[in-house]
């Protein structure tokens, strides 16, 4: 999952991983402070069964360039410059925390073949304790994390799993010592889906909506309230998962994903 360093436009280059296949392309897009990594027990998968697949890393993150200023609409924005690259029409979106916004937002604006939504909604996505937490953090605190066990210390509660693939998700996904991506998480603060779009969510293809029981963040009320905004919405509880479901419940996600491509592909031949 090295993947490339592409520019899409001036001063925005992302870091991406891509392999063409079978259509839809999953499309991997991943939370804050994360990048194209988070997603690796579900690309790998399907890209070994030759489904064509694109992760990358968001503005800010990962190996991608940073920007002078964030906001969801030139994170959209981006992703369509990014996909018209590859030529790669209706996309099936897995979105993971507040990656979901932008893939709430994409389907406002382009089509789409289906949405995996894990551990994110369409508001009140921000505990009150992340705030002065990330500000802390983008302000110098990050720096802390060069000191020996306090990555460690995060990983054990950010998870109550600790197997061997949510052990790789946090290896390859320790906490930035960069500015950007502190600064980047704040364009997602305050999102309120309805507040930006009053009409009723016009996206009837196959969502599948995952959450946590251990979640702090995004709880199962969320997910059913989400799951409750599409016609063909259906929602996953996992009692036993906290935010990080995509490496907890591996074979979970990737059978989720298999269901919505399935839905998707029944629904090209039924309109043909």
């Amino acid at each position: 999952m090295a993947g490339k360093l592409l520019k899409l436009r001036p001063g925005a280059a992302y870091q991406v991983c891509h392999q063409p296949g079978r259509a839809p392309t999953l499309v991997f897009i991943h939370g804050g402070l994360g990048n194209r990594y988070n997603w690796r027990p579900q690309y790998e998968h399907f890209a070994n069964q030759g489904q064509a697949v694109l992760a990358y890393d968001l503005a800010g993150h990962g190996q991608s360039s940073p920007a002078r200023r964030y906001s969801l609409g030139r994170h959209r924005r981006d992703l369509r410059r990014l996909l018209r690259r590859f030529q790669i029409s209706h996309p099936l979106l897995c979105c993971h925390s507040y990656g979901v916004p932008l893939g709430l937002e994409w389907i406002q604006h382009h089509p789409a073949s289906g949405l995996l939504l894990i551990a994110g909604g369409t508001h009140g996505l921000t505990p009150w304790w992340e705030i002065p937490l990330i500000k802390f953090l983008g302000w110098g605190g990050r720096h802390l994390y060069r000191l020996p066990g306090l990555q460690a210390l995060t990983d054990r509660v950010s998870s109550a799993h600790q197997h061997e693939t949510v052990q790789t998700f946090q290896a390859e996904s320790p906490m930035p010592l960069q500015e950007h991506a502190y600064r980047m998480i704040e364009s997602f603060w305050g999102y309120d889906f309805f507040a930006r779009h009053p009409q009723p969510v016009r996206f009837s293809g196959p969502v599948v909506v995952m959450s946590g029981g251990q979640d702090p963040a995004f709880t199962q009320a969320m997910g059913e309230a989400l799951a409750r905004c599409f016609v063909h919405g259906q929602h996953w509880h996992l009692p036993d998962a906290g935010h990080l479901i995509m490496a907890e419940y591996p074979a979970v996600v990737n059978a989720a994903i298999a269901q919505l491509i399935q839905a998707a592909s029944n629904a090209v031949s039924n309109s043909k």
